[in-house]
């Protein structure tokens, strides 16, 4: 095959993968979300449900509910992810920097590994410092992560590596989470969303 002819193929794969993967959940009908070399069914008749968990970070046991009374986003990743976490996070830092210190203070940013194996809460501390956005990283056992992730409906999968056990990478659904004021899940903002949507959705509820 011409080398154009199989660049333009593999170009168009990758556009529609993309495409996939970020297709915003409608609450409607099922969802399938292609992740890599794996296939993860999301099933669902209405909205995530959402709801409090509590999860590991520098300081210890943290729960949603303690940040009762504050806007919450929360996104789920992992620190070795190459580019798709830092993008998101990094927008979120951006508009981070747009807010009046009374914003800031009535909202938290929470980043939830979905790699518990390597990311440590010292290590999740160390990458959300990064961004400067008073983000607390979280984890907790695999099992506790995979039943948060169903009820807010994210979906992941390890991808290993054959020649590296330990040099795996983890594709995962790239939405940022809105809980309001009272902990409930109200909507999910796309991945790459830009610093003046993720401004104006903050303000939209921390004004209602």
């Amino acid at each position: 095959m011409n080398n154009k002819i199989l660049f333009a193929v593999i170009a168009l794969g990758i556009a529609i993968g993309i495409t996939t993967v970020l297709l915003p959940f409608d609450g409607k009908t099922k969802q399938t979300e292609i992740i890599g070399h794996n296939t993860a069914h999301l099933v669902s008749s209405g909205k995530p449900t959402g709801g409090d968990f509590t999860l590991t970070s520098v300081k210890g046991e943290q729960s949603l509910s303690d940040f009762k009374n504050k806007l919450v986003l929360i996104y789920f990743g992992y620190t070795y992810c190459p580019d798709i976490c830092p993008t998101n996070l990094g927008n979120l830092s951006v508009a981070y920097r747009e807010f009046t210190q009374e914003e800031k203070d009535n909202l938290q940013i929470l980043f939830i590994s979905v790699d518990p194996e390597r990311d440590t809460p010292e290590r999740l501390k160390q990458y959300a410092d990064y961004f400067e956005a008073n983000i607390i990283g979280m984890t907790g056992t695999a099992e506790n992560i995979a039943e948060i992730s169903r009820r807010y409906g994210v979906v992941y999968a390890k991808v290993d590596d054959p020649n590296n056990g330990t040099n795996y990478a983890v594709d995962h659904s790239a939405f940022t989470y809105v809980v309001d004021q009272s902990g409930v899940w109200q909507e999910q903002l796309q991945h790459a969303t830009t610093p003046e949507i993720f401004v104006k959705t903050v303000r939209h509820y921390l004004n209602k």
